[in-house]
């Protein structure tokens, strides 16, 4: 049993890329999917593809490399709010990842979003984890 899912699919992540995988299955969730979507619609993973079971289904997910150095294009990924310490912030609040070159991924009243979606809505939300 996993009591943190959310670190769960990061770290599932971070050791595919360091074990240069290619592809690398995760139990789906409603939010994990929505984490997913995000990843890829800035850039952060090749491609992604849902897949329903008889349990929960299965998040497929292309990682994405450099082509010439072949190292992944994700840097980081590094858990904000946990279970034991929950992160909540403002819309003024959130700090800028790598200077604006990375990614904070917030859940709000109005949806998993990105921290600079969520500041062009004004809304706050629990600061779930930072991507670069």
């Amino acid at each position: 049993m996993v009591t943190d899912p959310i670190a769960d699919y990061l770290t599932r992540i971070r050791n595919a890329q360091m074990a240069n995988h290619r592809v690398v299955e995760i139990p789906a969730s409603n939010l994990k999917k929505r984490i997913t979507e995000i990843l890829y619609d800035k850039g952060y993973i090749l491609k992604y593809k849902f897949e329903e079971d008889k349990k929960q289904g299965v998040i497929k997910i292309a990682l994405k490399y450099d082509a010439v150095s072949k190292l992944p294009v994700i840097q980081s990924l590094e858990r904000v709010s946990r279970p034991g310490l929950r992160s909540y912030a403002k819309p003024e609040e959130f700090k800028r990842v790598k200077n604006g070159l990375g990614v904070a991924i917030i859940s709000t009243s109005k949806g998993v979003m990105t921290d600079k979606e969520a500041r062009a809505q004004n809304v706050g939300g629990e600061v779930l984890c930072n991507i670069y």
